[in-house]
This record gives C-alpha cells, sequence and structure tokens, in this order.
C-alpha cells in the first residue's frame, strides 16, 4: 500500500542546534550543549510548560518538537482533540538509563534518583505532551534499528480509518548524547497539502 487518504499538515525537526518547521528554520543556536540548546530554545518559542525543566533531554526533544507542531495547528487544550501519539526511537531511553546506573553505582553516594528513574521508559515523553494538550487517545512509542516510515505509514493509517483517532502525531525522537540527537515529528489527519505515504514521509524525514 503506497497511498493514503490522509495528509500530513505540519512537520516539525530538530538536530543540530536547529529548529525546522515545514522544512523552514523556525530557530537555531551556537549552544555548546544540547541542555543550554534546549533551554534557549524553550523560551524562545514560548513553551510555557514549567515541568520542561524536569524532564529528561529524550522528553524535552520530543515535548518541544510536539509543542510546535501543535500550535502550528491551533491545536489547544481548551478544545479536546482526539489525537493519537505514535513515536519511536533506537535508543529507548539510553541516556537516562545510563545516569540511572550510574547512581546506582556509585558507593559513596548512593541513591537512585526518583526524578531520574522516572524517566527511565521511552513513553514518559507522551505522557508529558498528553497532560499539557490533554490527549487521551492511543499512544504507542516503538524501538527499531533505523527510521521506519512504513510503520509510522501503516499504523497511524489504521488508527485513522478505524476512527480510533481523528489524527495521529507521529514521529522518531532519538537522544543518545549532547552529539547524538535528532527529533522528527509530524501530524497527519484529513487536512494538509502533503499526501501521507512512506515516499514523503521518507523526503521530509531527510529534509
Amino acid at each position: 500500500m503506497s497511498n493514503s487518504a490522509y495528509n500530513i499538515s505540519a512537520f516539525c525537526s530538530i538536530k543540530n542546534n536547529t529548529i525546522t518547521l515545514n522544512g523552514n528554520v523556525l530557530y537555531t543556536h551556537k549552544a555548546e550543549s544540547f541542555s543550554a540548546f534546549i533551554k534557549a530554545a524553550y523560551k524562545a518559542q514560548d513553551t510555557k510548560y514549567p515541568k520542561f525543566f524536569k524532564m529528561d533531554s529524550l522528553s524535552k526533544l520530543a515535548f518541544l518538537a510536539s509543542d510546535i507542531v501543535l500550535k502550528n495547528e491551533n491545536v489547544t487544550p481548551e478544545n479536546e482533540q482526539n489525537i493519537a501519539i505514535l513515536f519511536s526511537n533506537k535508543a529507548s531511553s539510553l541516556d537516562t538509563d545510563r545516569k540511572h546506573q550510574d547512581s546506582i553505582q556509585n558507593k559513596d553516594s548512593y541513591y537512585p534518583s526518583p526524578a531520574i528513574f522516572v524517566y527511565t521508559l521511552p513513553n514518559i515523553c507522551i505522557g508529558e505532551i498528553s497532560i499539557k494538550y490533554k490527549l487521551y487517545s492511543e499512544n504507542s512509542f516503538f524501538i527499531f534499528d533505523n527510521f521506519n516510515a512504513e510503520h509510522l505509514f501503516a499504523y497511524s493509517n489504521s488508527l485513522l480509518s478505524s476512527q480510533k483517532a481523528d489524527a495521529v502525531l507521529c514521529g522518531w525522537v532519538e537522544f543518545d548524547d549532547d552529539n547524538n540527537y535528532e527529533a522528527f515529528v509530524y501530524l497527519v489527519s484529513n487536512t494538509g497539502n502533503t499526501e501521507h505515504n512512506k515516499q514523503n514521509i521518507i523526503k521530509l524525514y531527510n529534509t
């Protein structure tokens, strides 16, 4: 199946200290670390979600990319919408897992931090997005060796055609360390100018 009755209405990419929205540079910053970059980007995008600063890096990455897409599509918490979330990556929550393991192995100051442990599941970022936008639809987080456009296409189309969702926020959100991170998030629905198919998903991912 290569064609779809649905369309991609907006997409956002975050990598190399740069944010693009629908292929256009939205924000860039010459920060020396991911932490400095994402904090500056959060403020520049007027995100307004205090819990953002308590999130792990993967959640910050996924949350900001999603927030930019949803705001672009005029999605607000005040108007309940049936939007499902379908994310994926390769490293799972590896960055946070490392920090959690370090806290366990430190014999001098042993104490596994609850603040870190909370984020040792990759799908926690979905919860943060759902809380802000009051999304109660289906959500899933899959782990693949590489970006899997076929899975995102087929699964989101299934949710839409079965009317389990009116729109699906899809993406690949990967954070390994400060130098290895990327987010690609897009919204699929009945509106939009880009046909939702595997070829276009790959094309936008590589934009």
